[in-house]
């Protein structure tokens, strides 16, 4: 079966793969709760279908456990991964770079500095609900991509060099002045560490209010731009003589990238590799064409992330571990594997 008629089959059964994920994921923990259960409560709060379902089998026990800790963080997991897999399309398409990530920015050391400040300092001040970490995070996050591309700029211009050179360059430097907090305030390394390995642990309804507009909305602006993307893959030129404002879609792509992954980092820590491996696996079966690589990278990375997260709190239970390890252990091969082909390219 070729791949242009594989793709009436793709998004059917990606939805599939998801929602089997959702439930099991729900199902396996402390508590062991049977499939059936998840699926009759999960129904029980769709509106049109919710008076139809009887919960009465369903102890108040499992019901509390799925709605107000499993549910949220599965869902979180969802948005997060998903999220940072377009955005990691999206910037690997643009900068025609196949190692390219959602952090090429340097909104990673930016949101760890941000946090790591909020920690040192003991803030514990909240806004609109959400902890002094969290904002801290994002704050960090935007701060850390405002300098890069302030630093990439070549009067209206942006080049692709200088904005790869620029992210590494800040990005260390936000982690060296982050290694400098961590040496004077050493009784706060271990929740400084904690954060950057990326968690999902005790994270709620309100955690996924504050990403889900930001997830879908990126996305949909993502999307509308998938046309310019794959004109871009062709070269900025050839972009530009098609009618595409070269300057003013990248713009709009980093701008969009960044508020999606800033927003992520915020509520999740750093959970790295996400948006460098899924899309490349998704490209496999969708191609490089983005009109299909951006939703289904989205739907392939929150797959990804609930798994991933499912075996961090259940693999060595009672112990949770960071899921930004794991995300870390699946993708520092592959990342080995893209360095390799690139060498044989070269």
């Amino acid at each position: 079966m070729t791949r242009s008629h594989r793709f009436p089959l793709i998004f059917p059964g990606l939805f599939g793969v998801l929602v089997m994920a959702v439930v099991l994921a729900a199902s396996v923990g402390a508590a062991a709760i049977a499939p059936g259960e998840v699926l009759r409560v999960i129904a029980s709060r769709i509106p049109w279908l919710g008076q139809q379902v009887d919960l009465s089998t369903v102890s108040a026990a499992h019901e509390s456990i799925l709605l107000h800790i499993r549910l949220p963080r599965i869902l979180l997991a969802f948005l997060v991964g998903g999220s940072l897999s377009v955005a990691g399309a999206a910037m690997q398409g643009m900068l025609k770079n196949p190692m390219a990530d959602p952090f090429i920015m340097g909104t990673s050391s930016g949101a760890a500095l941000g946090a790591a400040l909020a920690i040192v300092l003991r803030l514990n001040q909240s806004v609109l609900g959400f902890g002094a970490v969290s904002v801290a995070a994002f704050a960090g996050a935007l701060l850390a991509t405002g300098v890069v591309y302030r630093l990439a700029r070549v009067g209206g211009r942006v080049p692709v060099t200088a904005l790869l050179l620029a992210g590494i360059a800040t990005g260390q430097f936000f982690t060296a002045i982050l290694s400098f907090l961590m040496v004077i305030a050493s009784r706060d390394v271990n929740s400084i560490v904690y954060w950057t390995l990326g968690s999902l642990s005790s994270r709620g309804w309100q955690h996924v209010a504050l990403v889900v507009l930001p997830a879908f909305l990126g996305t949909a602006i993502l999307m509308l731009y998938s046309r310019d993307l794959n004109l871009l893959l062709l070269g900025e030129d050839t972009a530009s003589n098609t009618g595409v404002a070269v300057e003013r879609v990248k713009r709009v792509l980093l701008i969009t990238s960044t508020m999606m992954t800033a927003f992520m980092v915020s509520v999740s820590g750093i959970i790295g590799f996400v948006g460098l491996i899924i899309p490349h696996a998704t490209r496999f079966f969708t191609g490089p064409d983005h009109r299909f690589l951006l939703p289904a990278s989205g739907l392939v990375g929150g797959i990804f992330l609930i798994a991933a997260d499912t075996l961090a709190r259940t693999v060595i239970a009672p112990t949770e571990l960071p899921v930004g390890i794991l995300t870390a252990l699946a993708g520092a091969p592959f990342f080995i594997y893209l360095l390799r082909q690139s060498r044989k390219i070269s």
